[in-house]
């Protein structure tokens, strides 16, 4: 399978990731890198990001999966199930391997919210399954809100105590917030771990290449903001900031990268950003929609 999607896409857009994706893609296929084992866990969540993560391209699964990542375990698309499946877990934990993890990590009975699988009798939740990879992975990535900050799942009153994959492993986690994550920034991060090892990352452990401006600055919108021409209502074809829109605090290249193979994007949709990329989300961006 030939990636000429990505390559053609590559000369449209300046995005450093695109590059990264490209030079990784070329030093697996020579032989001067090596494919990485990886184990992806859906805590407390919605499996939303998994989700995404299949509507990647440029490049697609497909070719993640069979060029770049061997991917031993993941609850939802793997061919294993029960204690197939998670004998599969334990043997890539004696392997090098990256550990990404969706959904936030739910704490209240030793993680009794949110079990992950049954072996030998036992029933494995997601906490204790993060531990286990955790202590052993080269690399820990948070992908989504919740996994990165609590999000959704960690929202008042948070019956379940969920909190952040950082806060329950306790050690240096990537996080890759949004509620989805964007395919575009768990590949390109996958492919810069691989090839140059951690990106910059900023004051909330973010890969600057995705969240190191707002969407404000790159809104294609903008325009109206400068010359003060706003939306009245929700649909209303302007800039949205009066209507509550969290472009200017929110930090991702959402406009840059968009959706569903780069073809559009909440603000494009007629709907203000409700900055579900914030470490604050949900609970610090509501209302969601303000007049």
């Amino acid at each position: 399978m030939e990636c000429a999607g990505f390559f053609s896409l590559l000369k449209n857009k300046e995005n450093d990731s695109y590059r990264i994706v490209s030079n990784t893609i070329n030093d697996i296929k020579e032989a001067r890198k090596e494919k990485i084992n990886a184990i992806w866990f859906e805590a407390t969540g919605c499996s939303g990001n998994i989700i995404s993560f299949l509507n990647a391209s440029d490049p697609d699964v497909e070719y993640l999966l069979s060029q770049i990542i061997n991917l031993t375990y993941n609850n939802s698309i793997m061919a294993e199930e029960g204690s197939n499946a998670f004998d599969e877990f334990l043997k890539t934990l004696d392997t090098e391997f990256i550990l990404l993890v969706d959904g936030a990590i739910s704490l209240k009975n030793n993680g009794k919210y949110t079990i992950l699988a049954k072996y030998n009798g036992s029933e494995i939740t997601a906490y204790e399954a993060v531990k286990m990879a955790g202590a052993k992975a080269k690399y820990v990535l948070a992908v989504g809100t919740c996994a990165s900050h609590g999000g959704i799942s960690g929202a008042s009153p948070n019956p379940s105590e969920s909190v952040s994959l950082s806060r329950a492993l306790g050690r240096n986690v990537i996080n890759l917030p949004g509620c989805p994550c964007n395919p575009a920034w768990v590949v390109g991060t996958i492919a810069h771990l691989i090839t140059k090892g951690v990106p910059e990352l900023d004051e909330f452990n973010r890969p600057k290449l995705f969240y190191g401006i707002t969407i404000h600055d790159t809104c294609s919108r903008r325009g109206y903001f400068d010359k003060g021409i706003f939306a009245e209502k929700p649909g209303d074809e302007t800039c949205m900031f009066k209507l509550g829109c969290r472009g200017p605090v929110t930090k991702t290249n959402c406009p840059i990268e968009k959706w569903n193979g780069h073809i559009n994007w909440p603000v494009g949709d007629n709907t203000p950003c409700i900055g579900c990329a914030n470490n604050t989300f949900p609970d610090g961006m509501e209302p969601f929609v303000r007049y």
